[in-house]
């Protein structure tokens, strides 16, 4: 069950908020909360929610955008959990500083620089595993993220043989490689190990459309099962509901979208 929030109450847990409510999900019949992940670098948090009448329900790994693991991130896991998955969410740059408590996006963009593509990869890695130790199925496996996390989402079905399926929410397909993001989704298309369903937003100033179609035809050239869906009229941004760019026709639409996805790869 849905309901609004209003934006007093919802600007405490995420940032920035310039919506006049937002869609906050419920926790009734799931185990939802937050968790501690050990991984060889330490221990990260997270935020869980699956069905607490299920076991060993499939895993979807949900990647955060920019602003962290705020409450969209975490009440998209319990959509999720809602459908049937034991999804979670890392806190990817915790090691980095709180994004939550910065006053400024410049000042995120400087914390979320330092983390490494490396370093990301692995701590999904232990995030799958301690999700397959508390009962999930480790075997049927999804992915799924928003702007910075989309990039990543691309990333990690390279990397993990484990994945099922992805989706990508308009994560950033190309750009310049440097030490801690030494490869992007371009560069990786061919070493997909699950087809990826990249939703892009035709208005997205952000992306530009021609990057978009360059990884459309790469994937045709490719005959890869992977995927892109553009909504013409839509900004970057589009499924977040707390923010002025939230577009709910597309929205929905891309939420339909990655149930049959998953569905239809086998989770």
């Amino acid at each position: 069950m849905s309901q609004p929030l209003e934006r007093n109450d919802f600007a405490t847990a995420a940032q920035p908020v310039v919506a006049d409510t937002v869609v906050i999900t419920d926790a009734e019949g799931l185990i939802a909360g937050p968790v501690s992940v050990l991984t060889p670098r330490g221990e990260i948090p997270a935020y869980r929610a699956a069905p607490a009448d299920r076991k060993a329900a499939p895993v979807v790994l949900v990647i955060q955008e920019i602003f962290g693991v705020h409450e969209h991130i975490r009440d998209v896991t319990r959509r999720l959990a809602k459908l049937g998955y034991w999804a979670i969410a890392p806190e990817l740059y915790f090691r980095q500083g709180d994004v939550a408590k910065l006053p400024t996006v410049d000042a995120i963009r400087e914390v979320v620089g330092k983390v490494a593509d490396e370093d990301v990869l692995a701590d999904l890695d232990a995030t799958l595993a301690f999700a397959e130790h508390q009962g999930a199925d480790g075997l049927r496996v999804g992915v799924t993220g928003f702007c910075w996390g989309g990039r990543v989402t691309w990333l990690y079905a390279a990397h993990q043989p484990r994945v099922k399926a992805g989706v990508a929410w308009y994560g950033r397909l190309s750009g310049e490689a440097t030490a801690r993001q030494p490869r992007f989704p371009v560069d990786v298309l061919a070493q997909l190990k699950a087809p990826v369903l990249g939703l892009y937003g035709g208005e997205d100033l952000g992306i530009p459309l021609h990057t978009v179609q360059q990884v459309q035809a790469e994937l045709e050239r490719l005959r890869s099962k992977s995927q892109i869906h553009v909504y013409p009229e839509a900004p970057h941004a589009f499924y977040a509901d707390y923010r002025a760019s939230y577009r709910k026709e597309a929205a929905e639409d891309g939420f339909r979208r990655l149930q049959t996805w998953f569905k239809d790869n086998g989770l």
